[in-house]
């Protein structure tokens, strides 16, 4: 892993933006992924209670999942390889269209896009992963505070974080997925988890629109304590000591994204494709679904340099240089439902970058106002492949 910090960011200006384990090659990089055994830290070391450990799990397994999930089973393989299905629902959609073209691309197979035979086939070794498995949400989040994210910038901006607004959110973002999905896993019947509709929690409800996520919902489906069945998200080993960073290190852990990530020398965003691909040399090791740019902010084709990352940056709220009209200048706080989410990668071409977003369900959907927006956890994850040397390509 390699890890910049951009040096001195107290706030951000945007002119346009409103697997375990991978080492030489894809197969031995996700038998590490797989794999998932090692110790439970501390949590004066920030412990991930509900990290994956695929090596404990087999068919006999008491929380073993009756009901076959052969779409889920394949995004949470292709999520652990790096090829990202961007929100994990079990449903074929376009960013589960271009994993999939990512994996055929890496592999030599025909990139139809498709589960079909040949890839099924290919992803075959790595069926023993189950699609889901059962997790126990930790007590510590029952001591956590939850705030509603209001519309308003200058509301936003008397902050002390733009957190997640809800448990419920925060267990969504976790595991790649929303809760809606979350919610139908554990409708009951072919769960082990105990029915999360039982004894709700207040939460306040928030519209975060532009600005925030989107959390309607009044009470929290979900409690500290409780057993619930999630898509099988893995790749989240954070290695001893390989983060310096105490706050980082807590984003990834939440993310569930891990610290053992390839280093590539060259990303390219493609317009059209609405993807990222990453590379190391000529090989393919990473794809990420993208937004990308708009009408009235098109994304700067070309070639650029990475000057820099900040993690958990704050936000220069600009209304004169966002949309081009009048109102007052916010420095908004940081968090995971900020404009620009957990990280931003700056870019030699002034006021772009790359960066997550607090509405992943949008990514490839919603247009961006010039950068190049990803999910959280994917755009943590890319921030660790990179570096200055990295080259970035946009293409139409």
């Amino acid at each position: 892993m390699r890890t910049i910090i951009l040096a001195a960011v107290s706030s951000l200006a945007l002119a346009a933006c409103g697997m375990n384990g991978q080492d030489n090659d894809t197969e031995s990089r996700t038998a590490a992924a797989s794999d998932g055994a090692y110790e439970t830290y501390s949590e004066d070391n920030l412990a991930d209670t509900m990290a994956s450990n695929d090596s404990s799990a087999g068919a006999s397994d008491a929380s073993a999942d009756s009901e076959q999930r052969p779409m889920m089973q394949a995004q949470v393989v292709l999520d652990r390889l790096g090829f990202g299905p961007g929100v994990v629902d079990g449903k074929m959609g376009m960013s589960t269209e271009n994993a999939l073209r990512g994996f055929q691309e890496a592999n030599d197979l025909e990139t139809s896009g498709e589960l079909d035979e040949a890839t099924k086939q290919a992803l075959a070794r790595w069926d023993r992963i189950p699609a889901t498995r059962v997790v126990t949400i930790p007590e510590s989040w029952g001591r956590q505070t939850f705030t509603a994210i209001p519309d308003d910038p200058a509301a936003q901006a008397r902050m002390q974080r733009l957190s997640y607004s809800s448990l419920d959110e925060k267990l969504a973002e976790r595991f790649h997925t929303t809760v809606e999905v979350l919610q139908a896993l554990n409708s009951g019947g072919n769960s082990t988890a105990r029915s999360p509709t039982a004894t709700p929690s207040p939460s306040p409800s928030a519209t975060g629109g532009a600005q925030g996520r989107t959390a309607s919902t009044t009470t929290n489906i979900f409690k500290p304590g409780q057993k619930i069945r999630v898509p099988n998200i893995g790749g989240d080993r954070i290695a001893p000591g390989a983060v310096d960073n105490r706050e980082w290190q807590q984003t990834l852990v939440s993310l569930g994204v891990g610290t053992e990530q390839p280093e590539v020398d060259r990303i390219v965003v493609s317009k059209a494709g609405k993807t990222l691909k990453a590379y190391r040399g000529d090989e393919l090791v990473a794809l990420f679904t993208v937004s990308s740019g708009s009408s009235d902010y098109p994304l700067p084709l070309g070639e650029w340099d990475i000057v820099g990352e900040a993690y958990n940056p704050p936000y220069e709220y600009d209304p004169e240089v966002l949309r081009g009209g009048d109102g007052e200048t916010h420095t908004l706080p940081p968090g995971p439902n900020g404009p620009v989410g957990v990280v931003w990668i700056d870019l030699s071409k002034d006021h772009y970058g790359i960066h997550g977003t607090p509405e992943p369900e949008t990514i490839g959907r919603a247009q961006s106002h010039g950068c190049v927006r990803l999910t959280n956890w994917d755009a943590a994850r890319l921030a660790q492949m990179v570096s200055q040397s990295t080259r970035v390509i946009f293409e139409a």
